[in-house]
């Protein structure tokens, strides 16, 4: 009995030690893990500059609209210093700065390839205005003028608005005194010229541009530029390497454009000296806007010593004493400075 007792316990502690351990589970083998796809660096495009089926004609900059034929208007701007800051110069494609009386200057602004929400202060014509404007073929506008410039206007089939007969397209602001606060805008000239029958088209003159990469590597250092049109009327421009432009200053302080307060600025200035005659005791002069004459052609931060005159309508830069190399302008903007040839360039421009 004891003997079967002894079997059994051993049997049972046989099936308790199965119980406890188990069977191993079968398992099937595990494929690999894959290895990472390696990662691609996409080269980031390289940005192209806009492309434009057309080149305006005063700046050699691209457009989106053929402007060959298209007219330009002329608006007499005040420089006075109640009449600053100015608007719309900053979309100017060529700014001609002069003398008129009391030594104070005026900017006649050439503008085709942009228009300004608003341009003035508007101001009167005189004669070297005329001349300066009509070699663009452009509509004139102004508030009155000399007795000359009038006189002229009238014999002459030139396009012109003028404000005194023409309020209906300025205006006067209230938060400046006459006659510093008058005021026009592109819409109101465009439906002017409609009104009066005036040609929207224009043989528009042309001039020579370098590439938009071009560098200047000839002439000397010119980064900035002093200008004495009178010893209590003085401007000038100090070159911005990173804008590539020429920042201009008046009476020591910036320039800027009252629409967006921004500083004034010109890819091209050209300075040149020109006859200038006083006409009478106000003070109106007779300037030689024709030529020839001595001159500096400033670009990205150089200076060129240039002969000017005036071809085909408008003033150019000329390398050569014959007249016969015309120097190219840089794509973009282009102030012209005019000096009275007494004192002259030397003392009246500094440069350094």
């Amino acid at each position: 009995m004891k003997r079967r007792i002894q079997t059994s316990l051993v049997l049972l502690s046989m099936l308790l030690l199965t119980a406890c351990t188990g069977q191993p589970a079968e398992t099937q083998p595990q494929p690999a893990p894959e290895p990472p796809a390696p990662t691609v660096q996409t080269p980031s495009p390289v940005e192209q500059p806009p492309q434009y089926p057309y080149t305006a004609p005063l700046t050699g900059l691209g457009s989106q609209e053929r402007l060959d034929s298209k007219r330009p208007i002329m608006v007499m701007i005040n420089n006075a210093p109640p009449a600053r800051p100015q608007s719309g110069l900053s979309k100017a494609d060529l700014v001609y700065e002069v003398l008129a009386e009391g030594e104070m200057t005026r900017f006649l602004a050439i503008f085709q390839s942009q228009e300004p929400e608003v341009i003035g202060p508007v101001r009167s014509i005189r004669p070297y205005f005329i001349q300066i404007g009509t070699g663009f073929d452009a509509v004139l506008v102004h508030a009155g003028g000399s007795q000359e410039a009038l006189e002229t206007l009238a014999r002459s089939d030139y396009s012109h608005l003028d404000e005194i007969p023409n309020g209906r397209y300025f205006w006067r602001e209230s938060f400046r005194k006459a006659p510093h606060n008058l005021y026009t805008k592109p819409a109101l000239v465009k439906q002017a010229m409609q009104d009066k029958n005036m040609r929207a088209t224009a043989e528009v003159p042309h001039f020579l541009f370098l590439p938009a990469d071009a560098v200047i590597r000839d002439g000397e250092p010119a980064t900035r530029i002093d200008l004495t049109f009178h010893s209590l009327n003085k401007a000038g421009f100090v070159y911005d390497d990173k804008e590539k432009k020429y920042m201009r200053y008046t009476a020591g302080k910036p320039h800027v454009d009252l629409i967006d307060n921004k500083q004034l600025s010109a890819t091209n200035v050209l300075v040149i000296a020109a006859k200038h005659r006083v006409l009478d005791s106000e003070g109106r002069r007779a300037v030689d806007v024709v030529g020839p004459g001595d001159g500096y052609l400033f670009q990205q931060g150089k200076a060129q010593k240039v002969k000017w005159k005036r071809s085909g309508g408008v003033i150019r830069a000329y390398a050569d004493a014959a007249l016969t190399e015309e120097l190219p302008l840089l794509p973009g903007n282009t102030w012209v400075e005019i000096l009275p040839t007494s004192p002259g360039l030397a003392q009246s421009l500094k440069f350094q």
